[in-house]
């Protein structure tokens, strides 16, 4: 099964398909990228993407090389010799949805050739390569997993925004069905990033995505939980988090927020959970706790927004509530699971006027009822309340802890006299 690979298929062009297409590129290779979304797929192909990582002039160096292109029709992928799956892996009602998986596996099975390799890096429980995905590849190609062509599993670390760790600097974990799968999975990302971290088979390289996401999640909930006790105990968590930081051993900082959002904190540990229980009949506790703690920030944030209008003589319904950040993570568009709904939700409930600032957004993924403003300086004077949800850098932080009004930062992002933190 030996062959020259040089014809690679990412299907998925979102947060981590398109960064995955852009280094396959510049590692050499023809790379054809599938979108379902035709939209996308037009937008690409005229150089423009929706991932802030990808800039507009990467995309033209891509384009201008002749070695990438946007689809969204299945047959332009005959003939491939890597086939990259990167789709997402939501949750349904408390059970994993690998529809998406289950439908790029089986249009993909067809264009499958003696030599070819596919890698699955969608995040999902452990066993879905071996038990889920090889079975549709097989059936749709004739062919055997392992005999015939190469499967992996390699799990995405791409973290949206962040300046220093990017795909190419970040070492990346590679798995095989077999020994040979395991080489050629690992040979396609050595052309891609600094370092490759083999592991022995492709239910550890799963399992070692949800350890990641279930690390931070647990973590992220005891700050919060601890948040809300020392709140109520008249300590400074915030002062207390930054001598604690101070350790140089034993130690690492994680900080209170209003929720955590994305696909992966709120949903990556439940595929572990929900794992655990279906195979073992047992509760993943820790999981289940961190769920209960981080799922009901934005409740605690809607009693701060509360206490701190009646500390003022105000009440929640009728008053102008602005709020900064929709996205659940700084300078990103992402607002997939972010706390910013619900608690906007919930403060509406009660009567509140809310505005909404988030200029990297777009207005498909703002809420309908929210009105979009700029966070000018009449905005700020306007308002009986600022909610302070996500620090994106283009925020002019000065301008906003110095309104006259009253401040909820839930990030320790800003300083003034009526700021507020959790």
């Amino acid at each position: 099964m030996g062959r020259t690979t040089d014809r690679v298929v990412v299907i998925g062009q979102g947060y981590v398909g398109l960064p995955v297409a852009v280094r396959a590129v510049i590692g050499g290779y023809d790379v054809l990228g599938f979108e379902v979304d035709d939209r996308k797929v037009e937008a690409l192909n005229a150089g423009s993407s929706h991932v802030e990582d990808i800039t507009a002039e990467v995309m033209s160096e891509i384009l201008a090389s002749g070695r990438y292109r946007a689809t969204s029709n299945f047959e332009d992928l005959a003939g491939f010799d890597i086939a990259v799956i990167s789709v997402p892996t939501p949750m349904g009602e408390g059970v994993p949805d690998l529809s998406f998986i289950e439908s790029a596996a089986s249009s993909l099975a067809p264009y499958i050739s003696e030599g070819s390799t596919i890698v699955l890096e969608s995040t999902t429980y452990p066993g879905t390569t071996e038990e889920l995905v090889a079975p549709l590849l097989e059936a749709g190609s004739g062919l055997k997993a392992g005999a015939d062509f190469h499967l992996g599993y390699s799990p995405e670390r791409i973290d949206p925004g962040n300046p220093t760790w990017r795909l190419e600097n970040t070492p990346k974990v590679v798995s095989g069905i077999d020994a040979d799968s395991l080489a050629a999975v690992k040979g396609f990302f050595d052309r891609l990033v600094e370092r490759t971290v083999p592991v022995s088979g492709t239910r550890e390289a799963e399992l070692t995505k949800l350890l990641e996401n279930t690390f931070r999640h647990v973590n992220i909930a005891l700050v919060n939980e601890l948040a809300m006790f020392a709140k109520d105990l008249g300590i400074d968590v915030w002062e207390s988090i930054d001598a604690a930081s101070t350790k140089p051993f034993g130690y690492m900082r994680f900080t209170p927020g209003p929720g955590v959002g994305g696909h992966c904190l709120p949903i990556d540990p439940s595929y572990l959970s929900w794992q655990v229980e279906r195979t073992l009949g047992q509760t993943f506790r820790f999981v289940e706790l961190a769920n209960d703690v981080n799922e009901h920030m934005p409740d605690y944030v809607v009693r701060r927004v509360q206490a701190l209008l009646n500390d003022h003589s105000k009440s929640v319904k009728g008053s102008k509530v602005l709020v900064f950040g929709l996205a659940y993570k700084a300078d990103t568009s992402d607002a997939r699971e972010t706390p910013s709904r619900p608690i906007i939700a919930k403060l509406q409930t009660l009567g509140a006027q809310v505005q909404l600032v988030d200029p990297h957004v777009g207005d498909a993924q703002f809420p309908e009822d929210v009105d979009r403003v700029d966070g000018t300086q009449t905005d700020l004077e306007n308002a009986d309340l600022i909610l302070y949800l996500v620090d994106h850098s283009s925020f002019d932080r000065e301008m906003i802890a110095s309104a006259v009004a009253p401040v909820l930062d839930c990030r320790k992002a800003l300083k003034g006299d009526l700021v507020n933190y959790l």
